[in-house]
């Protein structure tokens, strides 16, 4: 189902003026998915356009836009029943509703049209499980230096396979929910037994999102082609970490509560079809890769990523800028490894990409090395943080930039102070 089309032409104007506006994140050749409300009023499902939102909701029930005849899969206020629906209806359907947004094709006669400001945006789709990788070579080996210095920095099964845990999909929550610091066991190096209370190393992980649409069955795994085409869409993911948790928690299983209590993603589902435009190759292998890993075609994308943090009362600074091409693995191969043993994926299945980091000290995707695991301040404008305070507030935000801007709007979670336990 790979290839460009109508919707992917640079020539392309929208009707709605703010799409074609310099600098957009939303022009016609994005029609980024989304829920969004106005005040009380159900969830329902949009497109991003400008600073507008088509109301998809709107315009299946008036008979305009029919992705499934006699079926309602925009009426439930959630993505999953379009997601779930067969790979050629997706690229239909987005073709559609370019034409209704188009300049030459479309208009604002029978368009119902919701001012981003004004929408109250929810999380786009159910999330069925999530996976959180650890793909990013950079970032592997600075953790790995950083512990276990640079001669051991990348363990013996790195360069043959996308490592990953399970997490916690039911605290993933969209942009702009407050998130609440941690309590957890932690333990000082120079002390004999763990104590409870906040975690006091609160960090970020800048990450990308691989949105599963397609199911696969039990049993039966997916080759990378399969798995590229799977994937219905991208968002931003910010994959919070509580640092000094993980480091008492995580031997001999793993991540645990360390990286269970919060995961923000951008209310926006960039398509994979949008995207195309914008593949590019994995980096160069230090290792042949498995043939069940192997790729025919480029499964990266050049996506622009940076980090502003904004400390409490403060002013924003941007700490990190870095590219998702980058990844050393591709989510195609981290979701036919995902399968290869046999196990389901299901529609809403979310696959974080680990941490982006670059090559560069301006480029990495995490407080732990930006700071060096808090040996090296970071001046915000005369304050100075290793790690997230309370009222911090961290945003990432992507974007891919060629013949149009393509971009999938802001990743924002600000901390409150933990709760306070009687113990």
């Amino acid at each position: 189902m790979s290839g460009l089309n109508a919707t992917h032409d640079p020539a392309r104007r929208s009707w709605v003026e703010s799409a074609n506006a310099p600098g957009s994140d939303f022009p016609i050749q994005n029609l980024p998915f989304g829920v969004f409300s106005e005040g009380d009023g159900a969830a329902r499902v949009g497109v991003a356009i400008g600073d507008m939102i088509l109301d998809l909701t709107a315009l299946e029930q008036a008979g305009t836009l029919v992705p499934a005849p006699g079926e309602w899969v925009f009426g439930d206020g959630v993505l999953n029943p379009f997601m779930a629906l067969p790979q050629h209806v997706w690229s239909q359907t987005r073709a559609r509703i370019a034409e209704l947004l188009d300049a030459e094709t479309g208009g604002p006669e029978g368009q119902i049209l919701v001012a981003q400001a004004d929408a109250r945006m929810h999380l786009p789709f159910f999330v069925r499980s999530f996976t959180d990788f650890y793909a990013s070579r950079e970032h592997a080996s600075n953790v790995g230096s950083m512990f276990r210095g640079p001669d051991n920095a990348l363990m013996p099964n790195w360069l043959h396979l996308p490592v990953g845990y399970n997490g916690r999909a039911s605290t993933v929550v969209v942009s702009g929910t407050a998130i609440r610091r941690p309590n957890g066991q932690l333990k000082a190096p120079d002390a004999a037994v763990p104590h409870f209370g906040p975690c006091r190393r609160l960090d970020i992980e800048l990450e990308m999102g691989a949105v599963v649409g397609t199911p696969s069955e039990m049993g039966r795994p997916l080759t990378t082609e399969e798995a590229y085409d799977a994937i219905f869409g991208y968002v931003l993911l910010n994959d919070w970490s509580a640092r000094d948790i993980q480091v008492w928690e995580y031997q001999p299983l793993g991540p645990f509560q360390a990286k269970a209590f919060a995961t923000t993603i951008s209310p926006w589902v960039v398509t994979r079809e949008a995207l195309e435009p914008f593949r590019v190759s994995t980096p160069e292998r230090a290792m042949p890769l498995l043939p069940y890993l192997a790729e025919s075609a480029p499964n990266n994308f050049d996506i622009r990523l940076e980090v502003d943090m904004v400390p409490a009362g403060g002013t924003a600074k941007t700490i990190s800028r870095t590219n998702y091409r980058h990844m050393y693995y591709s989510s195609a191969q981290q979701l036919a490894h995902h399968s290869a043993s046999g196990c389901a994926m299901c529609t809403g299945d979310l696959l974080g990409s680990g941490t982006v980091s670059g090559q560069t000290p301006d480029s990495l995707g995490s407080l732990l090395e930006i700071t060096w695991n808090g040996r090296d301040p970071i001046d915000l404008g005369g304050v100075s943080r290793t790690f997230i305070e309370d009222g911090d507030t961290l945003t990432l935000r992507g974007w891919c930039e060629g013949d149009y801007r393509l971009g999938f709007g802001d990743c924002v979670g600000t901390i409150l102070p933990a709760m306070q336990y009687g113990i």
